[in-house]
């Protein structure tokens, strides 16, 4: 596995992301999906990886600084070819390293409630994520669960 700075001209990596949203779209109301717009990844507050195996993309993800002290993880995704291979792990490991890196003290993350994104939820809570109250601009939404973890 090589994790790097993402591309966002890469054609494979805007297909990743433009699924990732579509996919968002199947399961919540268009208000409450919250997956970034793909011109946004161009920002300075918004840190983009990816990560491929054998040269294919597998998988992405992003930290998108909120302020000096806490940031937001953002657009993780796993190519459909490469889950439960630990692409999420890897990647999330590596987000959390370079928050630290950064010197975040926070690392927050909004995620669904629905059954689909119950294998995700229990990504988050293993690497020691807890739920919180909303952040940012976030608002109380029935399709959205909020998680926070101290960066030590």
């Amino acid at each position: 596995m090589e994790i790097k700075i993402g591309n966002i001209e890469s054609i494979e990596l805007r297909q990743l992301l433009v699924e990732h949203h579509e996919d968002m779209l199947k399961y919540s109301p268009k208000k409450s999906v919250h997956a970034l717009d793909l011109s946004l990844f161009v920002s300075a507050d918004i840190t983009f990886w990816t990560l491929y195996i054998n040269d294919e993309l597998a998988g992405c993800a992003a930290l998108k600084k909120l302020n000096e002290k806490h940031a937001e993880l953002k657009s993780m995704r796993t190519s459909p070819h490469y889950l439960r291979k630990g692409v999420a792990s890897t990647l999330l490991t590596h987000v959390l390293k370079m928050a630290k890196e950064q010197c975040f003290e926070k690392i927050s993350l909004e995620t669904g409630t629905m059954k689909v994104f119950a294998p995700a939820q229990k990504l988050y809570l293993a690497f020691g994520f807890e739920v919180c109250e909303p952040f940012s601009d976030y608002k109380e939404d029935p399709y959205s669960m909020f998680l926070t973890k101290a960066i030590n």
